[in-house]
């Protein structure tokens, strides 16, 4: 997500001064940061137009926007100082909460393909929803979709911070605050662009222009399958980031054997396409995170419901 970047140098140049750090600094920090996170992004953004699903169109930009203020909320007054905080005198908390966020991302992915597999209920979360007002049900799902932004954007910022951990504390805070910014107006002019593309489509069509009518009912006919692939995409990168952060992780705790495992396909597909190896290792390496992230989230997601059972309550539905 670094395209617009330079639209935000203006933003931190401030902060970046103070700091005694010059703004190619903060840049270079802030995309190295944004770079990383790419990943939990991309689920950010496939998981959150379904909080908007089977609500009047009209309210569906309104909704987005109330979300979007939420996570920048859940992002700059919350994540932020804790982050600034953990690097000041905790440096070394970062890698376990980043695995305990991993571990997260890993469990929702592979209770999603559990859920399928098995062929659990999708729709109980809708309609435990039914009876109640319009405005109950719009406050109830922005509520849900701030929630569930908040443990995304705790890993985005633990992602960032661990990737800038090395600069000077305000440096930190501008790049930090820099993705913040970038990230939420991406993810969520993304997603509203997602949730509109129908309207567009549909006005489209009613044009005198048959090229325009042809487009927009393309436009249409291809949201339900827009909307499907981006559910399997964010399931996807779930296990590809959630795993890969755990990869990470037991390296660092000098656990070798699973790394040296995931190198290895790394390298045998870097081998197979010699043409262009940086692309194999890079395909290799997110297979091996995704299988990581498979194996543990299938674990925790056998487990998890079974722990919750114990003290009465419900394993949360995403």
């Amino acid at each position: 997500m670094p395209s617009g970047l330079v639209a935000l140098l203006d933003d931190v140049a401030a902060i970046a001064r103070l700091a005694a750090a010059s703004v190619d600094d903060v840049a270079a920090a802030s995309f190295k940061a944004s770079s990383k996170a790419v990943g939990v992004v991309v689920d950010d953004a496939a998981v959150t137009p379904k909080y908007v699903s089977g609500l009047t169109p009209a309210r569906e930009l309104p909704i987005i926007w109330r979300i979007a203020k939420g996570s920048l909320r859940n992002k700059l007054l919350f994540l932020l100082p804790a982050a600034l905080l953990f690097s000041a005198f905790l440096p070394w908390i970062i890698t376990p909460i980043l695995m305990v966020g991993g571990l997260y991302l890993a469990f929702e992915g592979a209770e999603k393909i559990l859920g399928a597999l098995l062929g659990h209920d999708a729709h109980a979360e809708d309609a435990a929803l039914e009876g109640q007002d319009a405005t109950a049900i719009e406050n109830t799902k922005v509520a849900g979709a701030v929630r569930t932004d908040l443990i995304l954007s705790a890993e985005i910022m633990a992602i960032a911070l661990s990737e800038v951990s090395d600069q000077p504390i305000l440096t930190q805070a501008a790049a930090l605050i820099a993705v913040s910014l970038l990230i939420t107006a991406g993810v969520y002019g993304v997603v509203g662009l997602i949730v509109k593309m129908d309207d567009i489509g549909l006005h489209l069509a009613q044009r005198s222009n048959a090229t325009s009518r042809a487009i927009g009912r393309g436009m249409v006919a291809a949201m339900p399958v827009v909307l499907g692939a981006l559910a399997k995409i964010g399931t996807v990168a779930m296990l590809w980031v959630g795993g890969g952060i755990l990869v990470h992780g037991l390296e660092e705790f000098h656990l070798v054997t699973i790394p040296h495992v995931a190198e290895g396909i790394a390298a045998f597909f870097a081998r197979l396409l010699p043409f262009a190896p940086g692309v194999g290792h890079w395909f290799g390496f997110a297979l091996a995170s995704a299988l990581v992230g498979l194996v543990a989230g299938s674990v925790l997601a056998l487990i998890v419901p079974r722990v919750m059972a114990v003290f009465g309550k419900k394993a949360p539905a995403h």
